[in-house]
């Protein structure tokens, strides 16, 4: 079981204590191991003290659509479902095939808020906007075939890739924005956040715009003048839900837990420190 100890300012955060949502790996923070039913109710225990809805990026890999689900049932827990989209086509068949799958299974018009197609896969250069238009326009179709239309569907990709092609195709765009990895100083992070957002909001005209990722890492070396820290963490988090409550944006915190297994393959060692719980 994953143990919370991360963050004492969440309270001052925003006046309910309470995420719009967090991104959630429900694999075990170590070692990566894939979930159970138990551990996933653990987890979900702990998370509800600071939201009512999660994130996955895949319901495929390791199994993680199914425990996820079932240990839902029955609350009123949310889940924004993920399909990993790579430049290997299977991978992404093999999530689609599951998400019908769960969708025979699972109450999905109770749980499911949200079904997400690929995460950053034009950024990664495995798809263009076109590409992942498909998919989405794909994905509407086999929910439409089974009754489940009304679910939005969308894309979440990095705020330079999200084109008109894309925000065509989305029932919403879900955008990922991090000032951290754009070298900038704390004291000019929510400008910098918020520039991207109304970007995004001019390009998208009548359509909603979510922020599908942010945050600050608490650790690890630092990316130009970014600089991780739990107090830059703390005050990332607090400006940021603050004016995003303001201007009703809403979004999905990156992330619930530190993920140790994770590997470091960029320019900075903060991969394993974007979680709000250690």
């Amino acid at each position: 079981m994953k143990s919370v100890l991360s963050i004492a300012a969440i309270a001052s955060a925003a006046s309910a204590a309470m995420f719009n949502g967090l991104s959630y790996n429900p694999k075990q923070l170590t070692t990566g191991e894939c979930p159970t039913v138990d551990t996933v109710k653990d987890d979900l225990k702990v998370l509800s003290q600071y939201t009512n809805q999660v994130r996955l990026y895949s319901v495929n890999d390791c199994n993680q659509g199914e425990p996820v689900l079932r240990a839902m049932e029955g609350t009123n827990w949310k889940v924004q479902l993920g399909l990993w989209v790579s430049d290997v086509e299977d991978v992404y068949k093999k999530d689609r095939d599951e998400l019908i799958r769960l969708a025979g299974v699972f109450d999905f018009k109770k749980q499911v808020s949200a079904v997400i197609v690929g995460n950053e896969s034009i950024y990664r250069k495995e798809q263009n906007s076109a590409q992942m238009a498909a998919k989405v326009k794909e994905v509407k179709a086999a929910l439409t075939k089974i009754g489940l239309g009304s679910i939005p569907v969308t894309v979440s990709e990095t705020w330079p890739y999200y084109d008109k092609t894309l925000i065509d195709a989305v029932d919403y765009a879900n955008v990922h924005a991090f000032p951290f990895w754009e070298g900038t100083k704390i004291e000019d992070a929510q400008d910098k956040m918020f520039e991207h957002i109304y970007n995004l909001q001019s390009l998208a005209g009548s359509k909603k715009v979510v922020v599908g990722e942010t945050g600050w890492p608490d650790a690890g070396g630092n990316y130009e003048d970014a600089v991780p820290s739990r107090d830059n963490e703390h005050r990332y988090m607090k400006e940021f839900i603050c004016r995003a409550q303001l201007e009703k944006i809403e979004y999905i915190w990156f992330s619930a837990f530190d993920e140790a297994w994770k590997p470091v393959t960029n320019a900075s060692d903060v991969e394993t420190h974007w979680g709000i719980l250690k």
